[in-house]
Order: C-alpha cells, then sequence, then structure tokens
C-alpha cells in the first residue's frame, strides 16, 4: 500500500536518508526544509538534489521553516498525510550554548505547530526525532524509562520540551508519537560539524585535528541507514513510546574512531588537544532492547564498516568536500 509521509528538515542527514529510503519502498514524501546556514549549505543541496531526482510525482519539496506555522497550515491544507517524521532540529549541543533562543523556537516551538497541525487535520501518527542527549547523568547503558530531568545544554533542554508536548497531545488528542532517541549518527554525507567528517577532512589534508578532551571519551556510534530503517519502523501505531536507536554495543572512544579513519584514509593524524567541552557527555551507550521487542529493529551496520563507508564517501566526492567548512 502506498503512503504519503510528511517529513520535516528533509535536506538533513538523517531526513535525507530516510525520506531516500521512503521513496524507495514505493511510497511518496513531502518534504519541508528551510535550508538554514548552520553548516554548509552545499552538502543539504548535494542531499536534496538526490531526493529531487526521484522525480515529482515521488517527492514534493518546500522550502519552509517549522516555526512558520502558518505555511505548514497550506501544506495540511493540501494534503492528507498518513504519518508525520518530524526529523527537523536546530542540531549541535555547542552551539546551542551561543544561541539557545533558536533551538527553543525551532526545536519546541516548531513541534509544537507540527502537532497544532496534526490536531487541525487530523493526522494520527507522529514521529519525532530526539537525542541521546537527554541521558546526561544517567546510569549506561540508557534504558528510556530512566529520568531525563539534567539536560547539559538548551539543545538538549529544547528536545525534552519537544517530547513533552508530544505526550500532552498523545493524552489530549489521541495523536500517536514514538520518540526515537538518536544515538551519535553517522555515515557518508553526514555532518560537517560532527567528528566523523571532520577528522576524514582534517586527517586527509594534514590539518591539525581538534580533539576535545584526551580522546577516552567514547560514544555508541550508529550508522545512518539502521537509523533512517529504524525511524520508518517507528511509524507504527503504538500509542505513546519512547524508544531508543542506537548501536546497542559497547561505546568506541574517539581515539579508537581516529585510529580507524588513519588506517582507512592511510595517513597520520597531527592532533591538537583542547579542553573537554562542559556541554558534552562523557560516554553514551543504548540499551535496545526496547527497539527489538516493539520494532524488530536492530543495527546491521558495524562502526568499522560504517567509518569505510564514510571515508570512500568523502574520497568519491573530494572534488567540492575539502571545500565545506567543518
Amino acid at each position: 500500500m502506498i503512503m504519503l509521509y510528511f517529513v520535516t528538515g528533509c535536506a538533513g542527514f538523517i531526513a535525507a536518508r530516510t525520506t531516500e529510503l521512503l521513496i524507495e519502498a514505493g511510497h511518496e514524501v513531502v518534504g519541508v526544509d528551510n535550508l538554514n546556514d548552520y553548516y554548509d549549505v552545499r552538502l543539504k543541496n548535494w542531499r536534496l538534489n538526490k531526493l529531487l531526482e526521484k522525480g515529482e510525482k515521488k517527492f514534493k519539496f518546500y522550502e519552509v521553516d517549522i516555526e512558520d506555522g502558518e505555511a505548514l497550515k497550506n501544506i495540511f491544507q493540501k494534503y492528507r498525510f498518513d504519518a508525520v517524521l518530524n526529523l527537523a532540529a536546530r542540531a549541535g549541543v555547542r552551539y546551542s550554548m551561543e544561541n539557545p533562543h533558536v533551538y527553543l523556537s525551532t526545536n519546541t516551538k516548531g513541534t509544537l505547530n507540527i502537532l497544532e497541525c496534526m490536531r487541525q487535520y487530523g493526522v494520527k501518527k507522529h514521529v519525532l526525532a530526539s537525542t541521546s542527549s537527554l541521558y546526561a547523568g544517567c546510569v549506561m547503558p540508557f534504558t528510556e524509562d530512566q529520568p531525563v530531568n539534567t539536560p547539559l545544554s538548551p539543545y538538549a533542554a529544547s528536545k525534552k520540551s519537544a517530547e513533552l508536548f508530544s505526550y500532552s497531545y498523545y493524552k489530549l488528542y489521541g495523536i500517536d508519537t514514538t520518540v526515537v532517541r538518536y544515538f551519535t549518527v553517522f555515515g557518508p554525507a553526514g555532518r560537517p560539524d560532527m567528528s566523523i567528517f571532520r577528522f576524514i577532512k582534517w586527517i586527509d589534508s594534514g590539518q591539525p585535528l581538534e580533539l576535545m578532551g584526551d580522546g577516552a571519551q567514547s560514544r555508541d556510534f550508529t550508522f545512518v541507514d539502521d537509523i533512517a530503517i529504524g525511524t520508518i519502523a517507528a511509524t507504527k501505531l503504538l500509542g505513546y513510546e519512547i524508544i531508543n536507536l542506537g548501536g546497542g554495543r559497547n561505546p568506541i572512544t574517539i581515539n579508537k574512531v581516529i585510529n580507524h579513519i588513519e588506517a582507512a584514509l592511510g595517513k597520520k593524524a597531527v592532533i591538537n588537544t583542547l579542553p573537554f567541552h562542559a556541554a558534552d557527555m562523557k560516554e553514551t551507550w543504548a540499551d535496545i532492547s526496547k527497539a527489538k521487542r516493539l520494532l524488530n529493529w536492530e543495527p546491521k551496520v558495524s562502526p568499522e564498516d560504517g567509518f569505510n563507508l564514510s571515508v570512500k564517501w568523502y574520497l568519491d566526492n573530494k572534488e567540492w568536500c575539502q571545500h565545506i567548512k567543518t
């Protein structure tokens, strides 16, 4: 059965791959993105152009900001969506300390705008992208039933607010919501403000690699294709659920990541060590048993294979990627 999905932030890293997989599965997608310049727009345009090549029958794009409630209403009036995948967000833990207001207006108010449109136009399924950053201070591996009331950044606080609004709209109006908390997503065409893209570019070019802390901090790396598949699986009607989408393996230290990228490129990194950032978490590690039980989901791509695929994509697109600002 062909479904019509509304995907917010469709030129973003995770949303673009999710949209691509939906189209490849035979579905139709209406996507919005404001194409802001938080990071180099050339990367967003590269992802968007791949989607536009699928044809207007499969993918329609609107340059719309989810902060613009009236523009969203116009879209909801025009289409009858089977589900909304709300993947638009102001991302970046560190930048949220410099410009916290935009995180509130996009991540929280923007989610409220989406929920209001869903309420008014009778759309009953909502998938909300959230973050492992909420687990600061919790015991690992992180489980969805842990209290997440000590966010270390405005970014995390804004995503918690979005989760709470979604719960309210589920209880009040029956909008079925699955919150998917992502754990350190990486892969081809990844964000240039994140470590994998940066490390590949810096090591390949011989530019000094900026490492915050001693590199012993670790992350539960999750390949973007696995995250996209899990996000689509989360369109299942479940009521209101919060579900971790992560690697579910022992976390990998940043030092090991650097070593692997060095091996893949055949080059050594020149490392400049900087102080550990106050908003960063020391470790992340997802318990994914709930995702296995409710979504029949678990990651298929190992971090090592994912790092190799990321390096290969960068080298294949090096002509323009080397000019992307990190």
